[in-house]
Order: structure tokens, then sequence, then C-alpha cells
């Protein structure tokens, strides 16, 4: 016979697991008819709690969980590369899992790594979750008395620590400096539009459009469906053809080299006729034929503070918030004039 768990309390009375955790340990929170009704169930099903998870979580493991949603992009392997360094400076172990973007696997981890296995998370949220726009497992894990600092991809309802990318002021700022390069058709292609850093960068181009006395004109903004990159060539195609753009602003590395290829199948020289910025300093970036000019958005420093605000909350036990804004660069290379 499989063994209860908090989890299957929890849903046997459609409550949070921090509620059940909470009612199996008489806190005063709880009303004294939830109470009974969570005790007398746990009793009659021979609930037996995790002794072992228990005193894991009355001392620290000096182990340090990191999610990161995809393996797929640079930025996140140079954000874990920040992480590691500090960790291991700190004395600290980290065990790294992949949400795949998926909400149900970045549940399932939370849950399984908040057994005692872990004092912390560092984490950047799945593209599900921040669409389904469900943090409860996030306010579990916090409530529980293991603390989460998210990087990147945050969730605004959620109080916690977070390391975020000032991509509202790296956009406009990108469309300065292509104005000042006498550029006046600036397209901006998007990747993530239905994601809050997609948001603050379709933002940012707004706001540099008009700090610049440039008419924002909807027909010269794109957004791909996030998919196979090898397919990205399908919506570029017809926007080039409709549009005589001279500037082009990605908001990802691999969207930006395909943006290159269709313009240049079209003819077009880089950057003579159309300059192109893409958003993330990766390795793409500086083996693409020209190399790319970049908005670095600092992967590495992002991880190393993050790591930072943690291990110092686990050890001092500091109660106040911390949200770190960390500044753009743009990296000029040879795909802008």
């Amino acid at each position: 016979m499989k063994k209860l768990t908090i989890k299957d309390i929890a849903k046997q009375f459609n409550v949070s697991i921090s509620t059940v955790s909470k009612a199996l340990n008489d806190s005063y929170e709880i009303s004294e008819s939830t109470k009974e009704k969570i005790q007398k169930f746990a009793k009659e099903n021979n609930y037996k709690p995790n002794f072992n998870a228990l005193s894991l979580k009355n001392r620290s493991t000096k182990t340090i969980g990191v999610i990161i949603p995809t393996m797929l992009n640079y930025f996140f392997a140079q954000v874990f590369k920040g992480i590691e360094k500090t960790a291991l400076d700190k004395g600290y172990k980290v065990i790294t899992c992949i949400s795949n973007q998926s909400f149900e696997k970045e549940q399932e981890i939370i849950e399984m790594l908040s057994n005692g296995s872990i004092d912390g998370f560092l984490l950047s949220m799945a593209k599900e979750t921040e669409l389904n726009k469900d943090y409860e497992h996030f306010q579990n894990s916090i409530e529980n008395g293991t603390p989460i600092v998210m990087f990147d991809r945050v969730a605004k309802n959620i109080t916690c620590d977070k390391v975020i990318t000032d991509d509202l002021n790296g956009a406009k700022e990108t469309v300065e400096f292509l104005y000042k390069k006498g550029h006046k058709k600036i397209a901006f292609v998007s990747t993530v539009s239905d994601l809050e850093i997609g948001r603050q960068r379709l933002l940012g181009y707004k706001t540099g459009l008009e700090s610049v006395g440039i008419p924002f004109d909807e027909s010269l903004v794109l957004n791909i469906k996030e998919r196979d990159y090898k397919k990205y060539g399908n919506d570029l195609k017809p926007f080039f053809k409709a549009n005589n753009v001279d500037a082009v602003i990605a908001t990802g590395e691999s969207v930006a080299i395909s943006a290159m290829k269709t313009l240049k199948k079209k003819g077009k020289k880089i950057p003579k006729d159309v300059s192109v910025v893409a958003f993330s300093n990766g390795i793409l970036s500086r083996h693409s034929s020209p190399k790319m000019t970049t908005i670095s958005q600092h992967g590495e420093q992002m991880g190393e503070i993050a790591a930072k605000i943690l291990i110092n909350k686990l050890e001092n036990k500091t109660k106040e918030v911390i949200i770190e804004v960390i500044k753009t660069d743009l990296v000029i290379r040879d795909s802008t004039r």
C-alpha cells in the first residue's frame, strides 16, 4: 500500500500543503474544526510524518536547489555558472533541475526537493506557470521554511527576493543607439510576447521610439510563437516582404540570426542596409556572420547575486525582501552600422 503523504491529505480536503502541515502541527493559525478533520483523517489512514525530512529540515544541508526553465538557452547556462561559482565559494552544493517550461514538472521538483534535501531554491519560472498564474507551490515552499530567490522570470504576486534584468531600458537604449546611426524604420521581433520579460522589452521599444520622436507603428512588430527555431523563417519572410525595415531588434539570438539569414536572401546587406541587434549575449552572436551586436543581460552576474542573496538569507535568517535590478549593456559588433 502506498504511503500517505501530506499532498494526499491536502488533495482530500482541497487545501494547501502548508494548511495540512500547520494542522498536523496544531498551529493556532488553523481553525479548530479544520485541524480536527485533518488530524482525524491522518490518524485513521495511518499517516506517518517523514522524520528523516523533519530532522534534515532542522539542520542545514548546505545544498541549494536550482530550477531553470530550459537547457537550450545560453543565458541560463551563464546564470548557472554564476550560481555554481558563488555556491562553491561559500561551501554549498547545487542540485540542478530543468522544468522544461512545464508547470507540473516545476511543482514536482519543488515538492521532491522540499522534503529536507535542500535549504533553499534559486529558480526562474516555467513558461506554463507564468501563463497559468498559479504560484501556490512557491507560496507553500516559502511558508514551510524553504526560501526562494527568483531570477529573470519572476512571479509578481509572490513576496520573495528577486533578481531581474532592466529589460525596458535595455530595449529603449537600443532604439536610441540605432536612431543615432541613422535608422528610422526599426522593427521589433519577439518570441516571448506572452511573458513579462517580452512585455517589458516591447514597452522599452515603444518608449525608445517616443524618446527619439518616431511614431509607433504596429505593423513593425512581429510576435512569433516560440517553437523550433528552424521555422522562424516562415514568419520572417512575409514580414520583411511587407515591411522595408532598416533595423531589427530581436528578443533572442536564434530569431535574430534567422532574421539576418532571411534579409540576406532578400539581397539585403548587413549592416549596410539593415542593422540587427539581439537580447542575450551568447555564443551564437560571437559566431554569427556578421558577428552580432547584442544587449548583454549579464547572466553570470545575475547568478552570482541570486546565490549571494539566498545564502545570506539562509545564514543570517534575514527577513528583508530584496529586488535587485541588473542594468544591461550594448555589446557592439559587426551587425550594426
